[in-house]
């Protein structure tokens, strides 16, 4: 099932796509729905035939959703693999790793579908990266691989938006703070849920600029599966439910390309991925803003 968080005047409210495209709002917190759509997908087993009965019975919205939160807009952990596809790991001059190389993107970095880029006055060299994300559904630690698909909750479209100049060109390489500035992990627009998206992973996914195709692949060119990656992380960390693990990204980055293609103020960024959805962004130019 594809479920998503929109904005409302209520609040956050999850909602379902039916098969005829149209969006039905979940009646979250009675009718054995859980709240959020991180509680959903922690106890998807449970809450699916209520849900499912919603979808089949329920009005669905006259018009389409307006304002896209990203599908969790809390996760307590956001991890990221990088140089996780062979090809690309060559663009880039990298040896090809021997385990995950892992880092993490700061909570504010996380924004939705249609949510806009901002480009920080502080780098003129930001870079685009589509990326499939898994979402943890229910937590656990030491996963063994082949365990690792029952803690997944789904998987969604992600955008690892990248400001090169900060993560290779600063003293030590700043990996962290060149992967968080503020809107820098675009999410969404949909989660589908692990049931429909079981191994193995043949998926294609690209990455469009203005309407042209800049990166495309097939999630069967991962180095590190869903399942390794899991197993991987969760012998150091707790995952949790509502995790997000950016899986790496394909060959076609803008840092690889001649001359360099870094993304400007007016572009528009789709991430599509097979089965999933696409996650569109508008780039724009961001502005220093105080505290308060």
């Amino acid at each position: 099932m594809h479920l998503a968080t929109i904005s409302t005047p209520a609040g956050p409210t999850v909602i379902a796509k039916r098969s005829d495209g149209r969006f039905v709002p979940l009646p979250t917190g009675q009718d054995s729905i859980p709240a959020t759509l991180q509680a959903i997908l922690e106890t998807w087993d449970t809450c699916r035939q209520a849900i499912e009965t919603v979808v089949e019975t329920a009005q669905p919205l006259d018009e389409p959703p307006q304002q896209w939160c990203p599908p969790i807009p809390t996760p307590e952990k956001i991890l990221c693999i990088g140089l996780n596809y062979a090809d690309h790991a060559r663009e880039t001059g990298a040896a090809l790793p021997t385990e995950p190389v892992v880092f993490s993107k700061l909570a504010p970095a996380l924004t939705g579908h249609e949510q806009p880029i901002e480009l920080p006055e502080v780098s003129d060299q930001v870079d685009y990266e589509a990326e499939l994300v898994v979402v943890i559904g229910r937590g656990g630690r030491h996963i063994p691989p082949d365990q690792a698909w029952e803690h997944v909750g789904g998987l969604t479209c992600g955008h690892d938006v990248s400001a090169r100049d900060w993560q290779k060109l600063k003293s030590g390489g700043q990996w962290l703070l060149g992967k968080s500035f503020d809107t820098f992990a675009p999410v969404g627009p949909f989660v589908v849920t692990a049931d429909e998206c079981c191994p193995p992973l043949e998926l294609d996914i690209a990455l469009r600029l203005n309407g042209q195709v800049m990166q495309q692949s097939n999630t069967r060119n991962l180095i590190f599966s869903v399942a390794d990656l899991i197993a991987h992380l969760s012998q150091v960390t707790t995952l949790h439910s509502g995790d997000l693990i950016f899986t790496g990204t394909p060959p076609g980055v803008g840092c690889a390309r001649v001359p360099p293609r870094f993304l400007q103020p007016g572009d528009v960024a789709e991430v599509e991925i097979e089965g999933i959805g696409v996650l569109r962004n508008p780039v724009v130019q961001g502005t220093r803003r105080g505290v308060g």
